[in-house]
């Protein structure tokens, strides 16, 4: 088990949790202010596609990326618009967005990429490569840790930190914990409700867009259909399970990312002479979050004005 629980291992653990990180924190910018935000599957995705072809049409990574944050705003204005304006339900809006987002990414990478293929060129774009560590190289623990990250996985690890600030000593942070507690108390007391909340799901779905990007910018390089695999759903999870808290969900997310990790690794080892089936492994991560989804791991409160 020694040769299992390396730091290599934890070190595939960060990257892993990176897109659940970026994700869960952009449904948490959503959900505490009260707009129930289950479409992150879809913006991971279409992040995704958005980042390759951008990547490929103009031959820059951060064409690429700027075009992954642009359709996640996209998206996130249309689930701001049915929910804040049609007065549609969250959920609802939100399985709508996972729908049209599988779809239409599938149409246009068999439309827009899959032809390059078969004409012969490449639909592999270059990735970010890892940043210098600079003096944190000598410590190796996090030489091991952080070797091989890119930036988006360094900025990953920082968001919550940054976010939690922001959110308990920032006069916005005060106004979205109003908002998602208690919109009518703070519409009465001056706070723009409709305004904090079109400004929190817009700056979800450019996380999620962004969760989508490394993806294919920073992780494979190159996209293919339904690659999201249902990593807006474990962010979803990671941030019930972090009960909405900038450092709960990230923590939690890592945690997704670990067994994740943990399951690549096992695969081809036995385990006290043991080998377990490959499809054994492959649900690890999907179980916790069926857990943690269930509320078996304890009783999540959520804000209290989260769906009006």
């Amino acid at each position: 088990m020694g040769g299992i629980l390396d730091a290599e291992l934890f070190g595939t653990a960060i990257r892993q949790a990176t897109p659940l990180i970026l994700a869960a924190l952009g449904g948490l910018l959503s959900e505490r202010v009260g707009v129930v935000n289950i479409g992150l599957e879809g913006k991971i995705l279409m992040g995704a596609f958005a980042a390759a072809l951008g990547a490929l049409l103009s031959g820059s990574l951060w064409v690429g990326l700027a075009a992954a944050v642009v359709v996640g705003l996209a998206l996130a204005l249309i689930h701001a618009v049915a929910t804040q304006e049609l007065r549609t339900d969250h959920i609802v809006s939100g399985v709508a967005i996972n729908l049209l987002a599988l779809g239409l990414s599938t149409y246009l990478f068999r439309q827009l990429i899959v032809p390059r293929e078969e004409a012969g060129e490449s639909s592999v774009v270059p990735t970010f490569g890892a940043v210098s560590l600079g003096g944190l190289e000598n410590l190796p623990l996090l030489n091991v840790l952080l070797q091989d990250q890119s930036w988006l996985t360094l900025f990953a690890l920082a968001l919550p930190f940054v976010l939690l600030a922001l959110l308990t000593r920032t006069r916005w942070g005060l106004r979205v914990y109003a908002v998602g507690n208690d919109s009518q108390k703070a519409r009465m007391m001056g706070v723009p409700v409709k305004r904090m909340r079109y400004l929190g799901v817009l700056l979800s779905g450019a996380l999620a867009g962004l969760a989508g990007a490394f993806l294919v910018l920073a992780a494979t390089g190159q996209f293919r259909e339904n690659m999201s695999a249902g990593r807006g759903f474990i962010a979803l999870a990671a941030l019930i399970f972090g009960r909405w808290h900038p450092l709960g969900a990230a923590g939690a997310a890592l945690g997704f990312g670990f067994f994740e990790a943990l399951q690549m690794r096992l695969q081809g080892q036995p385990i006290l002479g043991v080998q377990l089936p490959t499809d054994l492994l492959l649900m690890l991560p999907y179980l916790l979050t069926v857990i943690a989804l269930m509320g078996l791991l304890g009783r999540m409160k959520p804000p209290s004005d989260l769906g009006n």
